[in-house]
């Protein structure tokens, strides 16, 4: 008895499976995709995959291509502690019970901040463009300080508690034309705390200041050629 012949479909079906195997493939899937100027591989170079990503990540968060944000991430967190200082003084000067996750919130924010974004404007752009001495960057290290993290959070501190006092009436309404006086006698005997992160500005700035111009220095020097 003669063993069946294969059919002459199936053969057809299997030739065509072959020839589809080896065709390229759609070219949907053939589109490369790119990101920032780089090619992505595909499925097939999936072993180039996971050195590409940490290739990637690592130049993203290289740290050594921007060493200031440290420091000024510290230097925004001293104003913001001063921040918070001004503001449980003069609440408790005029005596504010209410809103006090707000004006806490307010009153550590903006120092923190005006601060980082003050010291990045004129001192480290200042200092990668080249265009400052060491006596400036210290003054201007110390103003910064001064300024965002002291004057201005005492100022705002006394501006908002100063107005949630009138409207909640925890203190005796100032009488017309004497405001200012009024509030200032009410808090002048604690508003002098305020002169402790002064101080501690003041030496921050002076010490952050220098480790910022050697720390620049160093760079500068290590973008010049070997001799």
């Amino acid at each position: 008895m003669a063993a069946p012949k294969p059919q002459a479909g199936s053969e057809s079906r299997a030739a065509g499976a072959v020839q589809r195997g080896d065709a390229e493939a759609p070219q949907d899937i053939k589109m490369a995709l790119y990101t920032h100027g780089r090619l992505i591989p595909s499925l097939g170079d999936a072993k180039l995959t996971r050195p590409m990503i940490a290739e990637i990540i690592g130049k993203k968060f290289d740290y050594s291509k921007q060493p200031y944000i440290f420091g000024t991430l510290f230097f925004g967190t001293t104003s913001a502690t001063s921040g918070l200082l001004a503001n449980i003084i003069f609440r408790n000067s005029f005596k504010v019970k209410h809103e006090a996750l707000k004006t806490c919130v307010s009153l550590t924010t903006l120092p923190f901040l005006s601060t980082i974004v003050t010291f990045k404007l004129f001192v480290t752009d200042a200092l990668q463009s080249g265009n400052i001495s060491r006596e400036n960057c210290v003054w201007r290290s110390i103003l910064i300080g001064v300024i965002c993290g002291v004057t201005y959070p005492t100022a705002l501190a006394f501006h908002t508690n100063g107005r949630l006092a009138v409207k909640y009436h925890t203190v005796p309404l100032p009488p017309k034309g004497r405001v200012m006086l009024h509030w200032m006698l009410l808090c002048h005997t604690r508003v002098k705390l305020m002169c402790v992160p002064l101080v501690f500005q003041t030496v921050f700035g002076i010490l952050h200041g220098l480790y910022h111009f050697a720390l620049s220095e160093k760079l500068h020097a290590k973008s010049v050629p070997g001799d």
